[in-house]
């Protein structure tokens, strides 16, 4: 999730024909989610949570190793969910957050979430390059949701702030 920006039903919708790894890095086009409905099984639904959330993104190159991995590990069929159940089923979102939660907690990091991921993503790009290049990888229409829920905002002022107040300082006459 945290090379790919994905949602966790999102992530978990990535089938074989989403993963382009025939040019200089591997992209994945995020393009649908998992839905539980109630009272009936989980299923791939062919858009994501909104329909602008539909992106290609490029994965880094630890992202790209573990698809490869998990690649050579699963039917060659098109259509084949990346991660599915022991059924072949699509795995639930609920099932792999309380499996990812429990894991988490065991290794000592019981506040992270699945959501975390994305807010490390959001926050790591708009500090590098900005809040529009993060809202383009979250699958953001405009940087304010981006910016009120998942950019961390900095404790610290940039340090430069007093290079230019340092212009207010008295001078000697």
């Amino acid at each position: 999730m945290i090379g790919t920006s994905g949602r966790i039903g999102e992530a978990l919708a990535i089938r074989r024909r989403d993963i382009d790894d025939t040019g200089k890095r591997m992209t994945v086009h995020l393009d649908g989610t998992i839905i539980t409905p109630m009272n009936r099984p989980q299923f791939r639904q062919d858009h994501p949570k909104t329909s602008e959330s539909c992106r290609k993104v490029t994965v880094p190159g630890f992202t790209a190793d573990v698809i490869r991995k998990r690649l050579a590990e699963i039917p060659a069929d098109p259509e084949q969910l990346i991660f599915f159940s022991r059924n072949g089923t699509p795995l639930s979102p609920n099932n792999v957050r309380r499996t990812l939660r429990a894991a988490l907690k065991e290794a000592g990091l019981d506040r992270v979430t699945p959501h975390a991921f994305r807010r490390t993503v959001a926050t790591t790009l708009e500090k590098e390059a900005g809040a529009e290049l993060a809202a383009e990888m979250l699958g953001h229409t405009s940087t304010v949701i981006t910016k009120k829920h998942y950019i961390a905002r900095a404790d610290a002022v940039n340090e430069a702030t007093a290079e230019i107040l340092e212009s207010l300082a008295p001078r000697a006459v």
